[in-house]
């Protein structure tokens, strides 16, 4: 099985700890959480992960090559001269992701959970869509609406009212709306589905214009819990710092 990490995120939430290491490796609980997430595709049986680099990526490939990719097969997808954001950074890693006929894994280095990764995988094989994104009834101002049969179609700003859709007149309140817990399983057949899309841009946005075509389901399993470490406040409150 094969995942891809995205930790190539200038992580200025956490600075001024990132102004001189990367955000992949913010130490989290004694270890980076670049460590932690390897760890947990590891177990999960993922053998194959391709890890983006920007903001002193020189860094995450030095820690990388210091233990060893632990023991598993990791490749880098560079994006040092320009950083392409979440979509783009998954379609410049196609050559790697799309060799084979089957789904991979796209995780953000800063998010923790207790999810399944072998359950959800399983999951988006037996429903076989396009992608399926880990979603939760997390508090956030910002969701993904999804229907009845848990398919995408929109995204709504409940502060603001914004509505994002390619469905004409669509009623937020008529949808289930989760937050997207950076975390999802996607078909290789998606590349074929980005042909348009170039340089810099986000995955969400690319999500919501393809949503009407064809399958992007949502994934919320019982007793979910996933945690932002991507920010100080939370990373605080977990690990206060020791006397």
């Amino acid at each position: 099985m094969k995942a891809m990490i995205l930790a190539a995120g200038l992580g200025t939430r956490l600075k001024p700890l990132t102004d001189s290491i990367p955000k992949a490796l913010v130490p989290v609980d004694g270890k980076p959480m670049l460590e932690h997430l390897v760890l947990k595709l590891k177990a999960a049986g993922f053998r194959e992960i391709v890890i983006n680099v920007h903001h002193l990526g020189g860094q995450i490939i030095d820690f990388l090559a210091a233990n060893d990719n632990f023991g598993i097969k990791i490749k880098i997808s560079d994006e040092r001269d320009y950083l392409l954001d979440t979509g783009g950074g998954i379609k410049h890693a196609a050559g790697f992701l799309a060799e084979s006929n089957e789904p991979f894994l796209v995780h953000n280095v800063d998010i923790l959970s207790n999810v399944d990764l072998k359950a959800f995988y399983n999951h988006h094989a037996e429903t076989n869509p396009l992608a399926t994104l880990l979603v939760s009834k997390r508090e956030t101002s910002r969701h993904l609406l999804f229907d009845k049969d848990g398919k995408l179609c929109a995204w709504h700003n409940r502060d603001t009212g914004e509505v994002k859709s390619f469905f004409p007149n669509l009623d937020p309140q008529r949808y289930a709306g989760y937050a997207f817990g950076g975390v999802h399983l996607i078909s290789p057949q998606l590349f074929e589905w980005m042909e348009e899309w170039t340089g810099k841009f986000s995955i969400i946005n690319f999500y919501l214009s393809v949503c009407a075509r064809t399958n992007i389901l949502a994934y919320s399993p019982n007793n979910l819990q996933l945690i932002d470490i991507g920010k100080p406040e939370t990373l605080r409150r977990l690990y206060p710092p020791t006397k």
